[in-house]
């Protein structure tokens, strides 16, 4: 396919990532053609953003675009790959989760661009920085995508379903399930009339600590030590959650194993 100073672009979504990602590409000096999604109100508000028109109806998403950006949740992919009707351009979809080949049968050139980041619509983001993984379904494609995210980012990663399935799932410990870890932080102390923003200089040194070293090797904590007593009694402070208490146990536990099976 030949690649195009001016990609025209229908996004598929409009949530945080669609509109990240719809701010990015018209920054590098693309056309968003048209917003498609289920929600009216979404549709509409990037749309707005964009400049251009927007729809919740199937039957009038454009066909004339090069590109179309599936940025939807994982089922909301497979369930518009299962209803719309491609033309002969180019379709990608933005999951860590999904093989490409979902749209295999569906049109000629596909693939993915996975953005390894979180987004929230509400917080501002530079592209510049984000790893952007490329999969194609040909070299054409490939060299295509290539370029494209080479206009986004200057972190771009070749890597294959497999590979790709397995960043997103270290990217589900590292993020969500730290964030949530953050948000039982943030309970237990507002139950204790404390503030969450006193741990701030703490989660900031943690994060910095790990672009630089394996996170093993900076790992600190009663835990870490293997003490016992404030261990326990740590977990008596939690004795009226036992939800807490037993996320506290287990991670205590396998902080200790990993320990273990890096000193033998």
């Amino acid at each position: 396919m030949e690649i195009r100073e001016e990609i025209r672009i229908v996004m598929i979504g409009a949530g945080s990532v669609a509109t990240h990602l719809s701010m990015a590409l018209k920054d590098a000096g693309h056309i968003i053609l048209q917003v498609y999604s289920r929600t009216n109100s979404s549709a509409m508000q990037l749309a707005e953003l964009m400049k251009c028109d927007s729809t919740i109806n199937l039957n009038t998403v454009r066909k004339d675009a090069d590109l179309y950006i599936l940025a939807l949740s994982d089922e909301a992919v497979v369930d518009f790959t299962g209803k719309f009707s491609f033309p002969q351009s180019m379709a990608i979809h933005l999951s860590g989760g999904l093989e490409k080949e979902l749209f295999k049968g569906k049109i000629q050139n596909y693939g993915v661009i996975y953005p390894v980041q979180t987004f929230s619509k509400s917080r501002d983001i530079d592209f510049k920085f984000i790893p952007l993984c490329i999969e194609a379904n040909n070299p054409e494609t490939e060299e295509f995508l290539l370029s494209l995210a080479g206009q986004l980012s200057t972190s771009i990663h070749i890597l294959n379903s497999a590979q790709r399935q397995m960043i997103h799932l270290a990217a589900v410990y590292c993020c969500n399930f730290v964030n949530h870890f953050y948000d039982i932080a943030s309970r237990i102390l507002k139950e204790n009339d404390l503030a969450f923003e006193l741990l701030y200089p703490l989660i900031v040194e943690t994060a910095e600590k790990v672009q630089g070293n394996l996170p093993g090797d900076v790992q600190t904590g009663p835990a870490k030590r293997n003490d016992q007593a404030i261990i326990n009694k740590h977990l008596k402070l939690l004795s009226s959650n036992l939800r807490y208490q037993s996320l506290y146990s287990e991670l205590s536990k396998s902080i200790r194993k990993e320990m273990e099976a890096d000193n033998n």
